[in-house]
């Protein structure tokens, strides 16, 4: 089925196309193929096996524990400061040229040599130190930084081709189709762990590289982006900046996507935090082992595979800022339980719940940017809200870190602390969001 057809199924709704039919057209599953592959990724090295080699390379007690955390907290704060500079950059790119697949072509495949990387290094030991730190050490988080940091530069313009695919009134179930299909990946990714054994985790490293690489490929073959007619001079790619200036002094013009743009910062800071820190604090602090947080995070998986793919339908029924904040509230229950959780059981409570809530964010909020930005700048706002997201990324970790290193002389209640600085950021989001005017003739320009 062609892009165009795919076009027509959201054109003409009284032809009793099913939404079945749509999601499962050729370029709408490719491009859900591709939140398949990433998520891979972003799984097996941002949350599990990243953070687990760090544990077992730097940690082994209550304090080094808390300096392993301080570890994972900066290399992601650091691959979020160059997102920040970026991101904002590859946005204008995409509203200036309209081209998007050969941009995440090259980040993806930067993104699997990174991930790769990080396999031969954490399997050769380079002998020497720098910094006080092994060698090896220091190339597998320097791998990592750019691993990340090409990996969500992809995500501008990936998440961009949503508006592309099909009718407007189609994209909240589009949306959660992609992230439900997205996390379906993260139960292959949970695959690699029996092959990582003793503490092999370079095997878990050259595995999802291959493994993103693969299931990839499909949205190169059968995606296309629409074309874009040119109406402007491109001018260099750093000139892009000049584009995002003049957005910004048209803020009272484009002042709901900018007020969402400051809740979403909040809302991201906790989500994307809570990601890269939850391997480390369910063994760490709650006392799990490897396998159980494995499960763990497969019982969260389903939890967000159930949750995006119904938030699709709540987003389309209730409008998508309603259903950002039915979100955030959820985010603020799960943090609490996971912040205060004395027993495992307690963990599995708190797990599911933000399994729940981390697929549905992805959903309403990549849906209401399309519903509040003008379509001549859409891929601008979604540069700017990869911005926003990132700053939060960076001041996210170096809270969590800077406290848990302030603190790590008490143990584990550094952790704790830490966890808990994230429901007031989610907190802060909330009462944002709720200033937000969804105002039809606003989200046109």
């Amino acid at each position: 089925m062609s892009s165009n057809s795919v076009k027509q199924l959201g054109n003409h709704k009284e032809q009793g196309f099913s939404a079945w039919k749509l999601f499962f057209s050729l370029p709408i599953l490719s491009w859900a193929l591709y939140d398949f592959a990433n998520t891979i990724f972003s799984s097996n090295i941002n949350t599990i096996f990243f953070p687990l080699f760090l544990e077992h390379t730097v940690g082994g007690n209550p304090v080094t524990n808390q300096i392993a955390s301080t570890f994972i907290s900066y290399a992601n704060a650091v691959s979020s400061f160059f997102l920040v500079i970026f991101s904002p950059l590859f946005g204008t790119t995409i509203d200036r040229t309209g081209k998007k697949k050969i941009w995440i072509f090259w980040f993806t495949l930067i993104t699997v040599l990174g991930t790769l990387s990080m396999g031969i290094f954490a399997y050769f030991q380079v002998p020497g130190k720098w910094f006080n730190l092994p060698i090896s050490l220091v190339l597998v988080i320097i791998s990592f930084v750019i691993a990340k940091f090409f990996y969500h530069s992809s995500l501008v313009f990936y998440d961009t081709m949503i508006s592309d695919l099909a009718h407007k009134s189609y994209i909240p179930l589009i949306s959660g189709f992609g992230v439900a299909v997205g996390y379906v990946g993260t139960l292959l990714g949970l695959c690699v762990y029996p092959l990582v054994g003793d503490n092999k985790y370079y095997i878990a490293f050259l595995m999802t590289g291959i493994l993103f690489f693969i299931f990839a490929l499909p949205f190169f073959f059968f995606t296309k982006e629409k074309r874009k007619v040119q109406t402007r001079v491109a001018g260099s790619f750093l000139s892009g900046y000049k584009d995002i200036l003049a957005t910004f002094k048209e803020m009272k013009k484009y002042r709901a996507v900018f007020t969402f743009m400051i809740s979403y910062f909040f809302l991201n800071d906790a989500i994307a935090t809570a990601i890269a820190m939850m391997a480390i604090y369910t063994k760490a602090v709650v006392g799990f082992t490897t396998g159980e947080f494995i499960l763990l995070y497969l019982v969260s998986t389903v939890s967000s595979i159930i949750g995006s793919f119904i938030f699709g339908y709540i987003t389309k029924a209730k409008g998508a800022k309603q259903a950002v904040l039915y979100v955030g509230l959820l985010m603020c229950l799960a943090l609490l339980v996971g912040s205060i959780a004395t027993a495992k059981s307690m963990f599995w409570i708190a797990g599911s719940m933000f399994g729940i809530s981390l697929g549905a964010m992805w959903v309403t909020s990549r849906t209401y940017i399309v519903e509040l930005s003008p379509e001549n700048k859409r891929g601008q706002f979604f540069g700017l809200f990869a911005f926003s997201g990132k700053v939060s990324s960076i001041i996210g970790p170096l809270l969590y870190g800077s406290i848990t290193w302030a603190f790590a002389s008490y143990g584990n209640i550094a952790s704790r602390l830490a966890m808990g600085s994230l429901i007031i950021m989610t907190l802060i989001g909330i009462l944002v969001l709720l200033k937000v005017k969804s105002s039809r003739n606003e989200a046109n320009g």
